[in-house]
Parts: C-alpha cells; sequence; structure tokens
C-alpha cells in the first residue's frame, strides 16, 4: 500500500545497520486497548493456554482480516517486526530503512484451532515466492515471513513449508522466499491504532494478495 510513494528499487533492498533509522526508546503513539472486531485485548499478558503466532503476508490490512475471521483465534494485531529500527513508524516503515516485514500477531487456542489450520491460512493467502514483494506491493516490508513461538510451531512450519513448496514448485512456481525462524528476538512493534483492524474500520478499503491458488496439502 503507498508503495508509489517511495523509490521501489530502494525498496527492495534490505537495509544495513549502519542505513537504519536509529527510531527511539519509546512508542511514539498509543495502541487500542481492545480488538475492534473480537472484543479481546491487543497486547498481553494473555490467558493461560494461548499460543502466538506471527506472519507476513504482504500488507497487514487484509492479512490481518483473514485471521480474526477463525474460530478459536483470540486476538490479533498489525505491527512491525524483523527489523532493525525500534519503535518505527509506519511512514518510517514505508522507507525501508528499517528492515521491518508488516507482520500479523496472532492469538490463538490450540484447543480450538489447529496450528496447521492457522499455516493453511498463511500459505493459501498471499504468494509466498515474491521475494521483497507481494503483487502490486513492492519493498521489504511486504516479505512473506512467519516467526513461530513453540517448539510444535517449528515444526509444523517447517513441515507446511516443506510441503507447499513441492506443489508450487510443480506447477512453475519459484521456490519459497519466506523468512521462517523463531520470533524470539524480533520484538513486534505495534502498528498505528488506524491500522489496527483496518478492513472493519474501512470495509472497502485497499486488500491487494498474490494468491497462487494452490491449496496446501494435509500433512
Amino acid at each position: 500500500m503507498f508503495s508509489s510513494l517511495f523509490d521501489s528499487s530502494a525498496k527492495t533492498r534490505m537495509v544495513t545497520p549502519t542505513d537504519a533509522l536509529p527510531g527511539r526508546a519509546t512508542r511514539p503513539f498509543a495502541v487500542p486497548a481492545t480488538h475492534a472486531v473480537l472484543g479481546t485485548p491487543l497486547e498481553g499478558p494473555f490467558p493461560d493456554g494461548l499460543q502466538s503466532l506471527y506472519v507476513g503476508l504482504g500488507c497487514f490490512w487484509g492479512a490481518e482480516k483473514r485471521f480474526w475471521r477463525v474460530p478459536g483465534v483470540y486476538t490479533t494485531a498489525v505491527g512491525y517486526q524483523g527489523g532493525i529500527t525500534p519503535n518505527p513508524s509506519y511512514e518510517e516503515v514505508c522507507t525501508a530503512r528499517t528492515g521491518h516485514a508488516e507482520n500479523v500477531l496472532v492469538v490463538y487456542d490450540p484447543e480450538q484451532v489447529s496450528t496447521y489450520d492457522l499455516l493453511k491460512v498463511f500459505w493459501e493467502n498471499h504468494d509466498p515466492t515474491q521475494g521483497y514483494r507481494q503483487g502490486n506491493d513492492v519493498g521489504t516490508q511486504y516479505r512473506s515471513a512467519l516467526y513461530w513461538t513453540t517448539p510444535e510451531q517449528a515444526e509444523i512450519a517447517q513441515a507446511t513449508k516443506d510441503a507447499y513448496e513441492k506443489v508450487l514448485v510443480a506447477k512453475g512456481f519459484d521456490p519459497i522466499t519466506t523468512e521462517l525462524g523463531p520470533a524470539e528476538g524480533l520484538p513486534f512493534y505495534y502498528a498505528e491504532d488506524y491500522h489496527q483492524q483496518y478492513l472493519y474500520k474501512v470495509p472497502h478499503g485497499y486488500d491487494c494478495h498474490a494468491e497462487t491458488g494452490l491449496a496446501l496439502p494435509p500433512l
């Protein structure tokens, strides 16, 4: 979104620590206390038994909506993750000088929805082969990303990635470029109020994702 406002060639190179924006020590804006759709808290600590997963599918507006509609999801929030600059603003992330991806925090009850089912939503609702872009959205902030918080999530993430990549390559797609890894050490910086549950607040707002049209096979 709004990628035309910035130089696309510069946005497709990952920023180095030397060139990254300095950021700030504290969050520069307030985050809503509750989810506009689910009525649950956006920030933890969350109830015992819930798990968290962080996913990047390109523009986080449409990505978040795909997850808050899943039964068993307790809350979702959008933010910036996987970069260098602390407490960035949206405008800073859009310069490609923070290194962050537009990610979605998904907090869920594993007794009600499986990690596999959430990853099925993840893989099938974007094109994980496009590198630093999703469709018309160009830049490192739109990269495909998947960060886990438990060993089980890590195992399922890698298994689904391998399974889906076989399907994609067989259909002529490039190999998957998704950034996979543990969420530990990758702070999730909540995005501004107007980004949270954006497509609930603006039902006909921008929602662009480059889907492959291919299903994730069962494990």
